[in-house]
């Protein structure tokens, strides 16, 4: 998982820097206000949700260690809109404009969400980088076989036979295996 540029603006929260909260509502604050209001809502309430999710997201740093992999405004924006479904679910209202290619179907804790795909990426890191300690012949065997190939062909493509890759193939996966059971991810 690698950590994008945008982490200057968590970092600036938990510093409580003036300049980086100051950029934060000049540049995205706008964007929540236009949505809000589009959406049934008044410029007070636009201002409510965002501070609440500014809060949040500082919050979500200091205690989970909050750590971007995309760009800062499309994850707040995400919070936001989830904030004011929420709000106008519980005034009662009916629901805000779908307009097709806004994420207003994800689900109710974000953050949740982000902790999944956080633990997703890191077994898949786990799964990379132990598949590199295996060795050239296993790494290539099981490239070939996540290809969907068939294994007559792959066969014949390395020069072996049947039999031989069948049981190459299973020794690597169990060596892999007891590689990434090493790791307890």
């Amino acid at each position: 998982m690698v950590q994008h540029a945008d982490q200057r603006y968590i970092e600036g929260l938990l510093q409580n820097d003036t300049r980086v909260i100051q950029e934060i509502y000049r540049r995205f604050a706008s964007p929540i206000k236009y949505y809000i209001i589009r959406n049934q809502g008044s410029e007070d309430d636009a201002a409510d949700i965002f501070q609440e999710s500014v809060m949040d997201i500082y919050n979500q740093a200091k205690h989970k260690n909050l750590q971007l992999t995309c760009p800062f405004e499309p994850f707040l924006l995400l919070i936001c809109k989830r904030k004011w479904l929420n709000e106008l679910k519980k005034r009662g209202r009916t629901p805000v404009t779908n307009h097709g290619n806004e994420l207003s179907d994800i689900g109710e804790d974000v953050f949740a969400a982000a902790e999944q795909v956080e633990k997703e990426e890191s077994k898949a890191r786990v799964f990379v980088e132990q598949f590199e300690r295996l060795g050239e012949k296993c790494r290539e065997i099981l490239k070939l076989s996540m290809t969907g190939e068939a294994q007559e062909k792959i066969a014949e493509l390395l020069g072996v036979t049947y039999g031989y890759l069948r049981k190459k193939k299973s020794e690597c996966m169990a060596t892999l295996l007891t590689y990434i059971q090493a790791q307890k991810i």
